[in-house]
């Protein structure tokens, strides 16, 4: 059940790749019901639930370069340019972590440049979020400061509105309270999401008292530590 006060700062998602249609249809319907902000999907299911959330105010976001943000930043383009004409209003773009963990500022903000060009010559009030999974920055020692400023940086310099703490697939984990409050640190001017193996509202408070702005819910996805 999702608290009346929290849903407007909610996402409800469903990005297991193999989610059944019955599975996706329930999630989009428990996030109209509930009233949700926004639903995320892979760009597969965009363009059927866009139809489901026609005129309900919920939003659709859907992943790009999922989960691992090794396509070639062409290919990323190209997805999402095609995922926003399939009726997408926000995109959630895996970051090429090497650039990042390298404290490659310029070559992480180029490879977004050309995503954010494409995406915003398809629908300029496209909501660009980049995913930087901060739990793996997290483990750079004494460069995981760096790592995480190198990333709002490139999102911010590219014109992303935001970033995303984690894809929820990695095995360094999902989000935490000390990567929310880190990126919040560095991410001015950006939007925070607080996403991955977050299955509860009581998860979602957390992380929007460490400062989020939005929450991901996974709901129904099996999380690494055995959470369904």
């Amino acid at each position: 059940m999702i608290p009346v006060d929290l849903a407007h700062q909610l996402e409800l998602a469903i990005l297991k790749p193999e989610a059944l249609s019955a599975e996706v249809h329930k999630i989009v319907t428990d996030a109209m019901r509930s009233g949700c902000a926004s639903v995320c999907v892979a760009p597969v299911w965009v363009n059927r639930v866009a139809r489901m959330v026609e005129g309900s105010g919920v939003r659709v976001c859907s992943a790009v370069g999922f989960p691992h943000g090794t396509h070639k930043g062409t290919l990323k383009a190209i997805e999402a340019t095609s995922t926003i004409k399939d009726a997408a209003a926000a995109i959630d773009v895996v970051a090429h972590l090497p650039l990042i963990i390298g404290l490659d500022s310029d070559a992480a903000r180029g490879e977004l440049i050309e995503i954010v060009r494409a995406a915003r010559s398809t629908r300029r009030d496209i909501a660009i979020h980049v995913v930087v999974e901060s739990a793996l920055l997290a483990q750079l020692g004494d460069r995981a400061e760096r790592a995480f400023e190198v990333a709002c940086r490139a999102a911010r310099e590219s014109g992303c509105d935001g970033v995303v703490s984690a894809t929820g697939f990695h095995p360094a984990g999902g989000a935490t309270i000390e990567a929310i409050a880190t990126l919040k640190r560095y991410g001015e001017s950006l939007t925070i999401k607080a996403a991955g193996s977050i299955v509860d509202a009581a998860g979602a408070r957390q992380m929007l008292d460490a400062g989020a702005d939005s929450v991901r819910i996974d709901p129904i996805a099996v999380a690494r530590e055995g959470t369904t």
